[in-house]
């Protein structure tokens, strides 16, 4: 299962090392049992640090097919019940070198809250291996138990345990669970993930956090292609650099496939995002990951507080928060995120095999990810509020060459309908005849355009009425000091090499600002 290439891979990360990893198997019959045994062994082939053993460890594993990991012979709460390969491979790997002693990638005011945690919380992680952004929620909560005994984390492959999927109605990943309750559903990324415990009382008892940064030069604000543009751009002037992110990627990451990063022929969201962060690691740039931005006091001197507590000053400040999926804004759609409606194909669509399915949006996003699903599902509906398709002409062209694609163009969606907590249809009205339609579906991905992240700063720079930051030529804003840069400003085009570009810029305006104040 593994290639000979991972394997010498595996080799070179294994030979840091700190402590004997033992992978703990339960112990009975399942299908899929010789499948990972075999998964497992060659792993453990590769260094003489790690090994294999079967037992029964029922009060903690759930399946034939779970198995747990301990450190020099010491549990880690790090449970996996399914095989972890696909984008799942990853967590494994950071898992069993995490917990043989490789740091933690976790903001130390982040590691500080969650050692101190005193109540006994186990999280449980329901993925599909085809879902791009699982693997950042369970790395996150491998690392806290890893940090906190009083924390474990299981990771279970929807795939392999359909009955809990029905038993849960879980129609959308990650799908997190804490203490046997819904804790988070649907498109959920490790930043939300840690900002809901942050601001649970009952669980984290102070964010206090005092920073051990001195001034910096540039704050950067976003960590999508514009934000670490900037970043670079910043730290090849010498400047002190910080870049706080809920999410390093951004948007980026939720594409799949990307064809006109220019010099790039074809890369996806996630290898573009690796790309990135191995770029800004050559440079000497503090990361802020996985913290939001609470507070901006704007004086000469900028003051920005964050959700760990901890608060940063700053002589400027860019702004690169990009932008997020629009909703639709009608009855049903927020009632049922993650039982029937979704905003990720890539994430979700594997749970709709078989079923009749909605796109909402006939932009190039909406077409892509209508092609992308006609080859899971029974059949896509495309529905377009305009007369005709926004996306480009060699999308559609692809989307009406497929049996399973309908195009409904020039509709209302009015409502989203949903029986016991299942969405069963859509209502629509012909935007010509005004006459009210219903459609039988089994799920609507929403796929219509942004909404630029400028909330936060709403009262700090002037924005337009559909929120975007308003910006000069050189990525000024209203405010002395404050710049911004990519898919939240009024920059038209939001495209990758665009955002790139405006980071660049936005970064030699700060520069200048700094020299001449």
């Amino acid at each position: 299962m593994i290639t000979a290439e991972i394997k010498q891979a595996l080799k070179t990360y294994t030979q840091s090392m700190k402590k004997n990893i033992c992978f703990v198997v339960q112990t009975g019959e399942h299908s899929k049992r010789e499948e990972l045994i075999n998964f497992l062994s060659d792993i453990v082939n590769v260094s003489d640090k790690l090994s294999l053993q079967e037992k029964d460890n029922s009060e903690i594993l759930r399946s034939p097919i779970s198995f747990t990991l301990e450190a020099d012979g010491a549990a880690t709460g790090i449970v996996f019940s399914g095989i972890p390969g696909g984008h799942e491979f990853n967590s494994l790997i950071l898992a069993m070198l995490q917990a043989s002693g490789t740091d933690l990638k976790l903001d130390k005011s982040i590691v500080d809250i969650i050692a101190n945690i005193e109540v006994p919380l186990h999280f449980e992680v329901y993925i599909s291996l085809s879902c791009h952004n699982c693997p950042d929620v369970v790395q996150a909560l491998n690392q806290f138990a890893l940090l906190n005994p009083n924390i474990s984390s299981e990771m279970i492959d929807g795939g392999l345990f359909p009955e809990l999927i029905q038993e849960k109605d879980i129609q959308g990943v990650p799908s997190v669970y804490l203490n046997g309750e819904l804790f988070a559903n649907g498109k959920v990324d490790a930043g939300q993930l840690i900002d809901k415990l942050l601001s649970n009382d009952a669980i984290v008892t102070s964010t206090k956090s005092e920073s051990s940064l001195p001034l910096q030069d540039v704050t950067i604000i976003g960590g999508g292609p514009a934000g670490v543009s900037a970043a670079i751009y910043s730290a090849r002037k010498g400047l002190q650099v910080t870049l706080i992110a809920e999410r390093l990627g951004g948007q980026v990451k939720d594409t799949m496939g990307i064809e006109n990063l220019i010099s790039v022929p074809s890369t996806t969201g996630p290898e573009l995002v690796g790309a990135l962060s191995e770029h800004m690691n050559q440079y000497d740039i503090t990361l802020k990951e996985h913290l939001r931005v609470t507070n901006i006091q704007n004086d000469e001197i900028k003051a920005i507080t964050l959700s760990s507590g901890e608060t940063i000053s700053s002589k400027t400040l860019i702004i690169a928060t990009g932008a997020h999926w629009r909703e639709l804004g009608i009855p049903g759609e927020k009632e049922n995120i993650g039982n029937g409606v979704a905003y990720c194909p890539h994430c979700d669509g594997p749970f709709y095999k078989g079923k009749d399915i909605a796109v909402i949006g006939g932009g190039n996003s909406g077409i892509e990810a209508a092609l992308d699903l006609a080859g899971i599902v029974k059949s896509v509906t495309v529905f377009e509020f305009m007369p005709e398709l926004k996306a480009d002409k060699v999308l559609v062209e692809q989307a009406k060459a497929k049996d399973n694609i309908t195009i409904i163009k020039n509709v209302i969606c009015k409502e989203i309908i949903a029986t016991d907590k299942k969405v069963t249809a859509i209502e629509y009205e012909d935007r010509d005849s005004g006459e009210i339609m219903q459609k039988k579906l089994s799920g609507v991905f929403v796929q219509i355009g942004l909404v630029p992240n400028s909330q936060f700063v709403k009262d700090l720079v002037d924005t337009t009425s559909y929120g975007e930051i308003i910006i000069d030529e050189k990525g000024k804003t209203s405010s002395p000091g404050i710049f911004a840069c990519g898919d939240v400003t009024t920059v038209p085009y939001k495209q990758i090499v665009i955002a790139m570009g405006e980071g660049a810029k936005a970064s030699l305006s700060a520069f200048e600002y700094l020299l001449t104040n």
